[in-house]
């Protein structure tokens, strides 16, 4: 089987470029729910590709490309957050930030408040629930992807969905 490594640097750069075009949008969107900020965001994404070609030559199943992007994503911001390099619950909202108007049409206020309700679910449920709703990955796909079993997968929407129905609730 021919693996990244072995492939001249054009084919490998011709896949590269197809894979960020592909799944850098859905990325972007996906580190916006961790971080509040799209400049942080942006700079997730892109690390996460460095990443990806820095192990491209372990990498078996080149078609599981965007799932292993999805969770880097969700660690680098884990990680960013848990640094305190962006705090979700004290940092002010930036006033320079002009809604996109993907936003405006999508109601921005009541998908804010879900958004807001996910950053204070428990780092699994929020991961299990993007992934899920907003992917639309089976639970094996993200158990597969996190490293997790299908029944804490499974244990992890349940409850995410329950807290989350609850501090929606409780925001009306």
């Amino acid at each position: 089987m021919a693996h990244a490594h072995d492939l001249p640097a054009t084919d490998f750069d011709s896949r590269a470029a197809a894979l960020f075009r592909a799944e850098a949008p859905s990325l972007l969107h996906l580190a916006r729910f961790y971080v509040d900020d799209e400049t942080a965001a942006e700079d997730l994404v892109q690390e996460a590709f460095i990443r990806l070609s820095r192990s491209v030559g372990r990498i078996e199943d080149t078609t599981r490309s965007a799932a292993y992007l999805r969770s880097i994503v969700i660690n680098l911001a884990r990680d960013h957050n848990r640094r305190g390099l962006v705090s979700l619950r004290h940092r002010p909202p930036d006033p320079d930030h002009m809604p996109s108007a993907e936003e405006l049409a999508l109601g921005r206020s009541k998908r804010q408040d879900v958004i807001d309700a996910l950053r204070e679910l428990p780092g699994r449920q929020r991961d299990c629930l993007t992934l899920r709703y907003y992917y639309d990955m089976s639970p094996p796909e993200i158990a597969d992807g996190l490293g997790l079993s299908v029944n804490s997968v499974k244990t992890h929407l349940q409850r995410g969905l329950r807290a989350l129905a609850l501090a929606l609730e409780e925001h009306q």
